[in-house]
């Protein structure tokens, strides 16, 4: 067995499932802390080994410095992540964590000859659709204002001032990262990609979204929920369903 660790702090393993034959890997959005996915852990546990990433600035990683680079964001998770693939592994990464999910992956085939099985990509476009966006360079009101209309901040950080001055710096730096990051339309991954997107998501169209199937030499499926962007909410049913079946199959085919 391969020798494990917290790496620095970056894994969260809220239902260790040690028998498992599969790994799943959740990324965060921006802002994003690991405990989004304790969910999704305590429903596929104990069929599905699940990991959580934190990443550094915010909960118990609040005084590390923020990234604000893609590209040095999926280096330093790639190299945490590498005592965690002793079984086959899937990633699955909602907003930004979709993109970090494609790179990290990147990373893996290319670098270490490590193959992940699977890419579920939520919520975000294909790495190569670009928008121009500025959210990072808005004050901290601004900032506000788009976690409000996205819906993806508890309501109870966004009211408690002491807190949400606490994790603005690490929402500014994962801005910063997402909305300067380019891909060329032939980087792609061998993994299969599974793409979930909200039918009324205003940050991805279905084109975008649709973008994604350029991006894998691998399989590739698509569905759409209703909701916004974070249809995961209304949606968690569905989707954990929607995991399982690929993670299942997956895990019988080895």
């Amino acid at each position: 067995m391969i020798a494990k660790q917290n790496a620095d702090g970056w894994i969260r393993r809220y239902h260790a499932a040690d028998e498992s034959p599969i790994r799943l890997v959740c990324l965060p959005h921006a802002g994003g802390s690991a405990s989004f996915y304790f969910p999704v852990s305590r429903a596929l546990a104990p069929a599905v080994d699940v990991l959580s990433v934190q990443y550094p600035g915010r909960q118990d990683r609040r005084h590390e410095p923020g990234f604000t680079d893609i590209h040095a964001y999926a280096d330093a998770l790639t190299s945490a992540l590498l005592p965690w693939l002793d079984r086959p592994t899937a990633l699955f990464g909602h907003s930004m964590g979709a993109v970090l999910a494609f790179e990290v992956t990147r990373r893996l085939e290319r670098d270490h000859g490590i193959a992940p099985v699977r890419v579920f990509a939520s919520g975000r476009r294909s790495p190569s659709s670009f928008r121009p966006e500025s959210v990072h360079l808005r004050d901290d009101d601004g900032i506000v204002a788009e976690m409000r209309e996205l819906s993806g901040t508890d309501a109870a950080i966004l009211g408690d001032e002491e807190i949400l001055r606490m994790v603005l710096p690490a929402i500014r730096s994962d801005y910063t990262a997402i909305e300067n990051y380019r891909a060329a339309p032939d980087d792609t991954v061998n993994a299969d990609i599974t793409v979930l997107t909200g039918e009324s998501d205003p940050r991805t169209s279905r084109e975008e979204a649709q973008a994604w199937e350029a991006h894998t030499t691998g399989g590739f499926d698509i569905h759409r929920f209703p909701g916004g962007h974070f249809f995961l909410a209304q949606q968690q049913a569905h989707v954990l369903k929607i995991i399982s079946e690929r993670l299942v199959a997956t895990a019988h085919q080895g």
